[in-house]
């Protein structure tokens, strides 16, 4: 019975959203295994289409072993421009029902439908609206709607039927719903964690909420606390529609590895424009800058620095990862090379004053540029070092960009 639910917490989540937006806009991609990522061997794969799955093939999958278990995949080159169109568009659907909406990525989202009941009827009849709400909008997209008492059943259901999945689960029931999932289930509990639940005797998260909650805090500390709460689907995190992302950031993986400053340079001047120009269209301002390097044998490097002044400027991203890059040249040759904002806060009201005069004049420069390629397209202009170059200001091939608004 809806009306007893102290809350109801819906998760919506895109089924394989940029493989879908591609056989979506492409007739002749539908019914086909695809991969959407770089065409090089030495890229990973973003998202795989539902047809290329059951040959075991996931994101952020080495694309060179997501060819080799499925050769017969096309590989389809991303369009963040055209998800970010997709993604404002179910956004605002999501807006239609509900005032507190917390966006996780560009396909998922937490909407708090408490009280909507007389507007929309039961949970049930919740998430048929708004799956045939975004289907609409969009033209043809599916997505996957869990509903309960909480986030974490909310977020679990979404993905238990998918794709095109709707399952609603009553918080009397969300218990004996969770008991026989596998522990890979528990919001939080990575690879290494499940190893060590496995070796506690823990199997699923009916394991898990019989253990003692002083012998779990015990031997995991704090996160057995965490797990046995969620294993008794207790979660009173709230949704939060008003929350800053954490960072912005833009990281290529590279057809060469590189290992001399100018080339790695090159890259992290490309990561700065595309980040600053995201800054800048969503109105915020970095108080930190963090570098990602990650080695021909896939160690990841990161190393972060604050700025003196918040700022939104490519050239203040880009200079302040010198002294960055200086302790991580060593460790190289690197096959990927990103750049990310962090400590990110609303640019609010008129340019700020105390801004110095060369940065003011990069950012009237940088937003002159803006302008331009928002008009005329992302070939329009280009650095005079890319003359003999991939563009840099524009289009740049297959990168992996990102808004991290994670809890």
């Amino acid at each position: 019975m809806h009306d007893v639910w102290p809350r109801i917490i819906a998760h919506a989540d895109m089924d394989a959203f940029y493989a879908a937006v591609e056989q979506m806009d492409d007739p002749g991609l539908r019914g086909r295994p695809i991969l959407v990522g770089p065409r090089s061997q030495r890229g990973v794969v973003l998202t795989a289409s539902y047809e290329a799955r059951p040959f075991g093939v996931g994101s952020a999958m080495p694309m060179s072993e997501a060819r080799r278990r499925c050769p017969e995949a096309l590989i389809v080159p991303p369009r963040f421009a055209r998800y970010q169109e997709l993604s404002e568009i179910i956004m605002a659907v999501f807006a239609d029902f509900s005032p507190d909406v917390q966006a996780l990525s560009l396909d998922e989202a937490f909407l708090d439908m408490s009280g909507a009941s007389h507007l929309f009827g039961p949970p049930s009849s919740m998430g048929r609206r708004i799956k045939d709400a975004v289907y609409a909008a969009t033209g043809g997209l599916h997505v996957s709607v869990g509903l309960s008492g909480t986030k974490y059943v909310a977020k679990v259901a979404s993905a238990h039927a998918k794709p095109d999945g709707l399952v609603v689960v009553a918080p009397r029931d969300a218990c004996a719903w969770l008991a026989p999932m596998s522990i890979s289930r528990l919001w939080g509990a990575g690879p290494k964690t499940q190893q060590r639940l496995s070796g506690l005797g823990l199997e699923t998260i009916g394991d898990v909420a019989a253990a003692d909650r002083t012998w779990l805090h015990r031997e995991l500390g704090q996160v057995g606390l965490h797990f046995h709460d969620l294993a008794h689907a207790r979660d009173p995190r709230p949704v939060s529609g008003h929350r800053s992302a954490k960072s912005i950031g833009s990281e290529r993986t590279l057809s060469a590895d590189v290992a001399g400053r100018k080339d790695i340079e090159m890259h992290l001047r490309r990561s700065a424009d595309r980040v600053a120009r995201r800054l800048r269209r969503k109105h915020y301002q970095a108080q930190g800058v963090r570098i990602k390097l990650k080695t021909s044998r896939f160690k990841s490097l990161t190393r972060q620095r604050r700025l003196s002044e918040p700022s939104d400027v490519a050239d203040t991203l880009y200079h302040a990862t010198h002294p960055l890059l200086d302790e991580l040249l060593p460790f190289g040759p690197f096959r990927l090379v990103g750049l990310a904002a962090f400590d990110l806060s609303r640019r609010e009201g008129p340019e700020q004053p105390e801004l110095f005069d060369d940065e003011r004049r990069s950012r009237d420069l940088e937003k002159a540029i803006d302008g331009l390629l928002e008009r005329f397209g992302d070939d329009t202009v280009f650095r005079a070092a890319d003359l003999v170059r991939d563009r840099t200001l524009g289009r740049q091939g297959p990168s992996l960009d990102f808004l991290d608004d994670s809890n």
